[in-house]
């Protein structure tokens, strides 16, 4: 009777030793792990990421450039670059395809360009395909199945107007959904807006505070003569439309002269993309006023490389200071 109480005894000791000792060690990994936590959140607060494309005079990427050769400017003050990467990094991607009435004899073709856009791109990209007639709706949500992408685009039906902007619009919104920290949208459509109930300064607006890189494709006609004498015609209001969504957002709008370009063209586009430079800095200015910074990219070209073209955003809005909660 002694000997099992004597045993008992040490076993409850044992459990009080090994108790003590895993709540030794556990406070300093539950202090580091907040410490790990602040530090992630105070860098993702102050750090501006930039999808920086350079291309030279015939718009092909060049490759091979080194941090030097970049300068980065926020409101005309030179900013340090923090991390430069040159790599082939998986993107969230949207397709907008035009669905309305006039795309009907387009549609396989754009079809199959979208396609060859999507295998062009890194394998492990995430795509969303949103299509637009009368209004815009999500036809198929994030996926990395080639499948699921054919069936979608081959389920539908051309009918109706063009609700351009209210696409634009739902893919800039639903692109943020994404699992990808980078971004990128690929409009393809043949006219101009005339049924959104999003206005082009509110699609505008909506581009600029995302992290979103658009591409747009215009498949316009070139001799348009609708309009007036105080009305530009449709086609020229919507070369405007998709150039200020590209150039917003440092991406690019394409305006083939034949449908026969389209794929050539979004094969190039999934080519570009794949060679961005990704860029980021702590902003110089600390304020938390909410306001429009606006961004410039310089690049000191090799010597090989007589010209290039520098492709980012215009800048971002700054955040605004948080409501402090009393509950602590």
């Amino acid at each position: 009777m002694l000997r099992t109480f004597i045993f008992a005894l040490a076993v409850l000791l044992f459990s009080f030793v090994l108790l003590a000792q895993e709540t030794q060690n556990r406070e300093p990994l539950q202090k580091q792990n907040k410490q790990d936590k602040d530090y992630v959140l105070s860098v993702d607060v102050d750090e501006v990421v930039l999808s920086v494309a350079v291309l030279d005079k015939e718009g092909r990427p060049v490759d091979g450039l080194s941090k030097d050769q970049f300068a980065v400017f926020e409101d005309n003050t030179q900013q340090q670059i923090k991390v430069f990467k040159h790599e082939d990094i998986p993107l969230s991607l949207g397709l907008v395809i035009d669905n309305s009435g006039s795309m009907r004899n387009k549609r396989e073709r754009v079809n199959s360009a979208a396609l060859a856009f999507v295998r062009e791109s890194n394998p492990e990209d995430e795509t969303f395909i949103v299509n637009f007639d009368d209004s815009a709706y999500l036809e198929q949500d994030f996926t990395g199945s080639i499948g699921d992408l054919i069936d979608a685009l081959d389920n539908l039906d051309t009918r109706g107007e063009t609700a351009l902007y209210d696409a634009v619009y739902l893919s800039a919104d639903h692109v943020k959904s994404g699992k990808k920290d980078k971004k990128a949208v690929l409009l393809i459509t043949d006219g101009e807006d005339n049924v959104s109930k999003y206005g082009f300064n509110k699609v505008v607006e909506t581009l600029k505070q995302s992290k979103v890189t658009l591409y747009a494709v215009g498949l316009l006609e070139d001799n348009d003569q609708r309009g007036g004498l105080f009305k530009k015609p449709p086609s020229k209001k919507a070369r405007e439309a998709l150039q200020k969504f590209a150039d917003i957002t440092g991406g690019q709008a394409y305006f083939p002269k034949s449908l026969e370009e389209v794929e050539e063209l979004a094969k190039n586009i999934a080519h570009e993309i794949r060679n961005h430079y990704t860029i980021s800095y702590t902003p110089t200015n600390k304020k938390l006023d909410g306001t429009w910074r606006a961004i410039q990219v310089k690049v000191n070209p090799p010597r090989k490389v007589s010209k290039v073209t520098v492709l980012t955003r215009e800048g971002y809005f700054a955040p605004r200071p948080q409501p402090v909660s009393s509950n602590r």
